[in-house]
């Protein structure tokens, strides 16, 4: 195939996709003008968008990052929509928080800052009908951004003491929260309509927590966090508390995303060994082969449907994006006859 993409039949990989000229340490999906498109950040300075159809680049590669303090390195990237259109929020090493307006592929006005910078991590969700952007920053504060009106939220949230590099949001009683995990390897919980935390910092980490997700288990709020120890945690947001044994990913845990497959519930995560492997997330236990191909770190993870079929996307050290199908993940394990 053409634009740096090719199949691979022999495998779940469906594409490998090239033009990053350094690694890619953040990676969202969004869907825009009704296709499916995963949106990349890298340390070439770059964001970039993928139509996963055909694994061909939309447009060039989008450029601002270059700030006045650091460099322009992408290290966090999340998508959502703010008035009627999809938008990527981006940041990293340099002191600007980019919004593009990802069906131009170009600027949606101004840098939503200026002066903070070095954004590890961001996730999107709605507060009070307000689409948001909830980053972690380099100096321990999360702070929450109004998208629309282009506007941070009242103070930081502060407690962590080193590094923000998880962010996690998700509704636990009706509330939104974030789900933030810090290089001090503690994991908090924050009330993003009141903008406190939510109780004492979940603890059981021995290492940097560089990866969160969120999903709901067997009808409770629960977050995934993983460190770099190798080892995936499971929250119980409610009790915050574990919610089953940790899951051992053997390498360092660089990306984790989950996703509802048929009657799977699963987590996918991205490890320092270039694997990305996966569990269900009901028993705790390892779901089919790991998926092989990255060479090295893997730092960004994300699942959506093309044409109907569920699909993961990972990039990592090794500058590729790819693309991974997950038919048949959602097959029930064999015993039950009622």
């Amino acid at each position: 195939m053409s634009g740096g993409a090719r199949a691979d039949t022999t495998s779940r990989l469906r594409f490998t996709l090239t033009g990053h000229e350094r690694g890619i340490w953040s990676l969202a999906t969004a869907v825009v003008d009704g296709r499916p498109v995963a949106v990349t950040g890298s340390n070439d300075e770059t964001v970039r968008i993928w139509d996963l159809r055909d694994g061909r680049p939309v447009g060039g590669p989008l450029v601002g990052h270059n700030g006045l303090i650091c460099n322009g390195e992408v290290w966090s990237l999340a998508t959502a929509v703010v008035d009627g259109r999809p938008v990527a929020i981006s940041g990293g090493g340099s002191n600007l928080i980019q919004m593009w307006d990802l069906t131009t592929g170009r600027h949606a006005g101004q840098p939503l800052d200026q002066s903070i910078g070095r954004m590890c991590a961001v996730a999107t969700t709605v507060v009070d009908r307000r689409p948001v952007a909830v980053a972690g920053h380099a100096d321990g504060t999360v702070r929450v951004w109004d998208l629309a009106g282009r506007r941070q939220i009242g103070e930081p949230l502060t407690g962590h003491r080193d590094w923000v590099e998880a962010v996690a949001t998700t509704v636990v009683d009706g509330r939104p929260v974030a789900v933030t995990g810090s290089n001090d390897g503690t994991v908090r919980v924050w009330d993003l309509a009141d903008r406190k935390q939510i109780g004492e910092p979940m603890a059981g980490h021995t290492n940097e927590v560089r990866a969160a997700a969120t999903a709901v288990v067997s009808g409770r709020p629960c977050a995934v966090t993983g460190d770099f120890d190798g080892t995936v945690r499971v929250w119980d947001l409610a009790t915050r508390r574990p919610a089953v044994e940790p899951l051992e990913a053997c390498r360092e845990v660089g990306a984790v995303t989950t996703a509802v497959m048929g009657s799977r519930l699963i987590a996918l995560v991205g490890s320092g060994d270039g694997t990305v492997r996966m569990w269900d997330l009901v028993t705790g236990r390892p779901l089919g082969e790991p998926l092989e191909g990255h060479k090295g770190m893997v730092w960004g993870a994300a699942t959506t449907a093309v044409d109907g079929w569920p699909v993961a996307v990972t990039g990592g050290n090794d500058r590729t994006v790819r693309v991974w199908d997950l038919t048949g993940l959602d097959t029930p394990a064999c015993g039950h006859t009622g």
